[in-house]
């Protein structure tokens, strides 16, 4: 889809029948994109911001190759307002100032991956983000068919039709705002839904070199005050958590439950091995991890001997391994937690042997291609 060229309407969801319709509806969104001089100038700004931002980051869970075909980028918008849904440029893509997502951390996004062309896993990432909109009373405005359909025109257009190694951040927001205020009542048209892709290849060092890890003094908080299994647009209390272990000059932050006991990581979830056993916190504080799950299931198809279950960081410093998992980079092993080496320093043979089984889980969730994940939508 040329950056310069604009068409004549705006994608229907409504209209799309299939995933495999994307290609084809992908013509018929509009593509915005504003004078060459501003254009250049964006462009030329984000250059400078993404290098500087890429070659500071050696290490952690989200390590990624820096691509540059991400500079010319089109980003799915959906206006809450007008009801269109635009592919545009990435410099030029925005939301407004009165939007509830700016204003006030108000909604809900998923993190996603493309490999093969397809959405692993795309059923239980769409509902973890319906059901998260629901508890926070937000009708998302679009079916959760519909929205996958948005995704995937998206992608097409960005010639990712048959790619691999591509995150996609899908983001919700309330709205449009009428005024400054945090209640809903004046929130104006439908949420605003934003799908952002990105060709982002996790790095390699980090599957094989493992993170380090730091315990925070931000704890994870109960469901009566925030439910923490919402991946809400508002994250301060992970960013809390991130800064120090910052500070700390470490990877990520290992973050406690409200009563002590080893809980999660900042933006992944933790695990460690005991004697040939793979221990997982409980899951009462703490995101519901898709990856996570998964991890568990493979364990237990594979007669590993697995539990969910409270335990303190002295349990985690004697461990034998450590690893963390996510949508982003898999499975990654951790080797040291506040100064102290876990097991060999190295990644561990059970760690190796559940990053190949998950690579095997995704090559097969995607064999059946995007209709297979599709029909139960």
């Amino acid at each position: 889809v040329s950056r310069g060229q604009s068409s004549a309407r705006s994608l229907n969801p409504s209209t799309a029948e299939s995933p495999t319709a994307a290609a084809a509806a992908a013509a018929t969104s509009r593509v915005i994109v504003e004078d060459a001089a501003t254009a250049a100038a964006a462009g030329a700004s984000r250059t400078s911001l993404d290098g500087g931002t890429s070659s500071s980051v050696s290490s952690g869970t989200h390590v990624y190759v820096a691509d540059p075909r991400n500079e010319n980028i089109l980003v799915g918008i959906r206006d809450g307002v007008t009801d269109h849904f635009d592919l545009i440029w990435r410099p030029q893509a925005r939301v407004s100032v009165l939007d509830s997502g700016f204003m006030l951390g108000d909604g809900v996004w998923e993190g996603i991956r493309l490999h093969k062309g397809v959405l692993p896993f795309a059923e239980p990432h769409v509902k973890r983000l319906y059901e998260a909109a629901k508890a926070l009373d937000m009708d998302i405005g679009v079916t959760p068919k519909q929205l996958l359909q948005m995704i995937y025109t998206t992608v097409d257009a960005n010639g990712m039709a048959t790619a691999s190694g591509v995150h996609i951040r899908v983001m919700v927001s309330r709205g449009l705002k009428s005024t400054p205020y945090q209640n809903p009542k004046v929130t104006v048209g439908k949420p605003t839904i934003v799908v952002l892709p990105e060709w982002k290849e996790a790095a390699s060092g980090p599957k094989v070199n493992g993170i380090r890890l730091f315990t925070v003094h931000v704890r994870r908080g109960s469901p009566d005050v925030q439910d923490p299994g919402w991946n809400s647009l508002s994250k301060l209390n992970c960013i809390s958590a991130c800064i120090q272990a910052n500070k700390a000059g470490v990877d990520e932050a290992l973050m406690l439950d409200p009563h002590g006991f080893v809980c999660t990581c900042n933006s992944v979830n933790f695990f460690i091995v005991r004697e040939g056993e793979v221990w997982a916190p409980r899951g009462a504080y703490q995101m519901r991890g898709i990856t996570r799950a998964n991890v568990i299931k493979l364990c237990q198809q594979e007669g590993l001997a697995v539990r969910e279950c409270d335990f303190y960081l002295t349990q985690v410093y004697g461990a034998d391994e450590a690893f963390v998992t996510g949508t982003f980079a898999g499975l990654l092993p951790v080797i040291e937690v506040d100064g102290r080496v876990i097991g060999s320093g190295k990644r561990g043979q059970l760690t190796e042997q559940l990053q190949y089984l998950y690579q095997q889980l995704v090559d097969s969730d995607v064999a059946g291609g995007r209709e297979a994940c599709w029909s139960d939508q």
